[in-house]
């Protein structure tokens, strides 16, 4: 029984052009952005921008035109780079939108196509099934055992049954199929839908901020405090020095700027945005951004056996005809067929319908029509379905796990125990199992429940699902990771407990079904989940209780789901994962993160992506706060102890180094490789941020290193009396050496300098080499030089600035070593 037997065509595509003309895109219509609008708002804003607008203003007032025009320029530079930033961000969010938009199944021209949510036209045979988010407002023409549930329009979360000789016969966009298969003719689409009048969109809800985020936020806020403080206290300082109101106000906001550390929160909006669409790239769709910084932390994967260890490619591998002698095996095919929807969607059930095809002379199917059906239901479950032909012969055929129709078919004590015999041969095969039985019923008052019917067991079908061939080097990657993985299946326990052996999962020999796993006490169930691998006869209820006991003892829990059942569970972990091709809608809906190709393989990618991801934008924060230190205590120290240049650096300089500073912080280290140790660590708390003391710490240490430098610098150049302009080239020198040894050996905090020199990172090249050139221009070039207050040094200043640059910075190399030679020794 296909689409063939309800002579449905669909439209034509001449049609469909037609209706798109009249109706547009199905879409609903919102409220348009202005991105670069908002961009530049967004901008103005900024403490950095305000500053650099007072300082340049001021230039101006006094008839400081060139230093004025430097800083306006320098405005247009920054702004230039926020705004690439920013559209870089906001293209890769845009491009995952675009990859995570619903897809919707239709018959066109008579076959069966697959098109984007937003091509739908009214009149479009659109066919919705189990999982499904129903993408436009349509009425029902045929259904098998449909529900919807509606609770983003009526807020009722039970589900709504619905067929097409009813009065209840229309479905709506934006409601999602509770069970079942429908095909209906699509009515309204975009702002005509029901959902579109009431003007409801998931676009409207808000991300809440990740604790990483909320302490980005905080420490740049707690800096800007900082700045405005010491602001006041340098402008008030300099003024009592110099009774000038002016060039002391200069002065303050040059300490001011050197004080805010702008780049970080644009940082790590890039390396999230960035990290992303990297992993889009992949096959590996990320719906929020602040999963990207969940993903390295992840501690346990709950998986789903079939489809995702498995290959989700039934064969029928096994029959046997029950106790009931006189039954063939073709007859029990006939009667698994006929317990099967009449449209199959599952991949047992098309295998079915295909053995069916293959060993039947004659076809019934065109012959027999649904007259009543009972849904998958029941622990364990099971369906029935009732068909009827014209001279009014009739079929009641159901099939469902084997526990089930032992149960509610007339079997001796020996036929129950030849039959358990035969699953448990089956099933350490690693076979997935059908039941099937019959039963015989007259009239239409038809009992409420299946399991009321007197049925004869029929026999077990068995099937083949093998594993997938990636599987096993997948696990030893997670294992290597020190992440422990857990099976959680609606499959019976001697079937999963064999395929858990054939991949070599871990601890196999212990399992739970869903049914003992409900009966633990909240204790006993912590303990349990943390000791026990394998969950059999799972159910919604207890997949959660799962997901939350393992939250319970601090683990960061993954969870793969495709099926409708599968999404509080998926909703509830950390991070849910749904399967871009078996998923349900309803399971991509719930999911922070879906696996295009449905191979677990990317899982093992997104969490090294996460790894990396992290690992990266601790560097970059790392690198900025080193080397804002000695920018900040360059600035102030001369001035506050009454040095002989205490207005060292100008707005101007300082503005320079910032400018250095981005790219290196957001271009060069999001571009770094996961380095080769990443995978082989414990995965990280999810509370721990980059703002543990001990790295701190080391960030303050490299920082003051880098300022004693620079102070020994500055002290050695005044005692050999330089002028403060050549004192100024020394000490700005050493600044920019130190900041370049800096970028290369903050690329690791474990590896050495000679191993990261190898990593494979055009970007470092490239900004190095800008850097150092411009650099030069501004020392060697006379008229850079007159306006940034330098003076030309020669060959053995220039090799002193170099080497005391290289030498407050290559020190960390040293700590490097002994880490490594501490790990060699343990």
């Amino acid at each position: 029984m296909t689409v063939d037997n309800f002579n449905i065509k669909g439209l034509t595509n001449e049609q469909v052009i037609q209706l798109r003309s009249e109706h547009g895109n199905n879409t609903l219509h919102q409220k348009k952005e202005n991105r670069f609008a908002d961009a530049v708002k967004s901008l103005a804003k900024e403490p950095m921008v305000l500053l650099l607008l007072v300082a340049s203003t001021i230039y101006f007032i006094t008839g400081n035109e060139g230093d004025g025009i430097f800083l306006a320029s320098a405005i247009v530079l920054v702004s230039v780079i926020s705004l690439y930033q920013d559209s870089r961000s906001r293209k890769a969010l845009a491009n995952l939108k675009e990859f995570t938009q619903n897809s919707a199944r239709v018959i066109r021209n008579g076959e069966v196509v697959f098109i984007k949510s937003d091509e739908l036209v009214p009149g479009d045979a659109l066919l919705v099934e189990e999982g499904n988010s129903i993408a436009a407002d349509g009425k029902i023409i045929h259904s098998n055992d449909f529900s919807v549930n509606e609770s983003i329009l009526t807020g009722e979360s039970l589900p709504v049954y619905k067929d097409q000789d009813t009065l209840n016969n229309f479905i709506f966009k934006g409601t999602t199929v509770a069970s079942g298969l429908a095909i209906a003719t699509v009515t309204e689409t975009g702002g005509a839908t029901q959902l579109g009048k009431i003007g409801k969109s998931l676009e409207s809800i808000k991300e809440e901020k990740t604790p990483l985020e909320q302490q980005i936020g905080n420490f740049v806020k707690k800096m800007v405090i900082t700045g405005a403080i010491v602001f006041l206290i340098v402008w008030a300082i300099n003024y009592m020095n110099t009774g000038s109101m002016i060039s002391s106000l200069l002065m303050a906001l040059t300490l001011a700027i050197s004080i805010l550390p702008e780049e970080i929160p644009v940082a790590f909006v890039t390396f999230m945005a960035m990290g992303a669409w990297r992993l889009m790239n992949n096959g590996i769709i990320v719906k929020q951004m602040k999963t990207v910084e969940t993903l390295g932390s992840a501690t346990v994967i709950c998986t789903d056996k079939t489809g995702t260890i498995t290959e989700n490619k039934m064969s029928l591998a096994g029959l046997y005809a029950g106790p009931d002698k006189d039954v063939e095996e073709k007859e029990l095919i006939r009667l698994a067929m006929w317990a099967s929807e009449p449209i199959p969607f599952d991949p047992m059930e098309i295998a079915l319908h295909q053995a069916y095809a293959e060993r039947t002379s004659q076809d019934e199917r065109p012959q027999y029509h649904m007259i009543h059906e009972y849904p998958l239901g029941g622990k364990p479950p099971m369906m029935t379905h009732l068909f009827e032909d014209h001279q009014g012969n009739r079929i009641i055929a159901a099939k469902g796990a084997p526990e089930a129709l032992i149960q509610v078919s007339n079997l001796t004590t020996s036929e129950k125990q030849r039959i358990e015999g035969v699953i448990h041969s089956f099933g350490k095969q690693g076979y997935r199992l059908l039941a099937v039985g019959e039963a015989a019923f007259s009239g239409n008052d038809f009992p409420k429940l299946q399991q009321e019917f007197k049925f004869v067991f029929k026999g077990i079908v068995a099937f083949y699902d093998p594993p997938k061939k990636n599987i096993q080097f997948v696990l030893e990657n997670f294992y290597k990771a020190g992440m422990k993985v857990k099976i959680v299946t609606g499959d019976n326990t001697t079937t999963t407990a064999a395929i858990a052996r054939q991949i070599g999962f871990k601890y196999a020999e212990k399992s739970l079904t869903g049914d003992e796993l409900m009966k633990l006490s909240p204790a006993e169930l912590r303990q349990t989940v943390q000791d026990t691998n394998i969950f059999t006869r799972m159910f919604p209820e207890a997949k959660l209780k799962i997901i939350n006991a393992l939250k319970a003892n601090n683990e960061i829990v993954a969870m793969v789901g495709d099926g409708v059942n599968d999404g509080p569970s998926l909703k509830a972990a950390h991070i849910g994962i749904a399967m871009g091709k078996k998923g349900t809608e309803i399971a991509k809906q719930a999911a922070s993160l879906i696996l295009l190709e449905d191979d677990l393989e990317k899982m093992v990618d997104a969490v090294a992506a996460g790894r990396k991801i992290y690992a990266n934008l601790k560097k970059a924060i790392q690198y900025i706060i080193s080397i804002h230190i000695p920018i900040i205590l360059t600035v102030f120290i001369p001035l506050a102890l009454g040095w002989i240049y205490p207005n060292i650096f100008s707005p101007m300089h300082v503005i320079f180094l910032e400018l250095i500073m981005g790219p290196t912080c957001s271009i060069i280290y999001e571009n770094e490789p996961m380095e080769k140790n990443t995978m082989l660590q414990k995965p990280r708390p999810f509370t721990t941020t980059f703002f543990k003391w001990r790295e701190l710490m080391t960030s303050v240490i490299q920082g003051l290193l880098i300022t004693a430098g620079i102070l020994f610098t500055y002290q050695y150049a005044v005692q050999q009396g330089y002028t403060e302009p050549l004192t100024r080239t020394m000490v700005f020198t050493v600044l920019i050496s130190a900041n370049i040894v800096l970028t290369l050996v903050n690329r690791s905090f474990y590896y050495s300098l000679w191993t990261t020199l190898k990593y494979k990172n055009n970007l470092v090249v490239l900004i190095i080499s800008i850097t150092a050139a411009i650099t030069g221009l501004l020392i060697y070039v006379k008229p850079f030089a007159r306006f940034f207050g330098f003076e030309s040094l020669n060959i053995s200043n220039l090799l002193f600035c170099m080497i005391t640059g290289l030498i407050s910075v290559i020190w960390y190399e040293a700590v490097k070593w002994k880490k490594r030679s501490d790990k060699l020794q343990f």
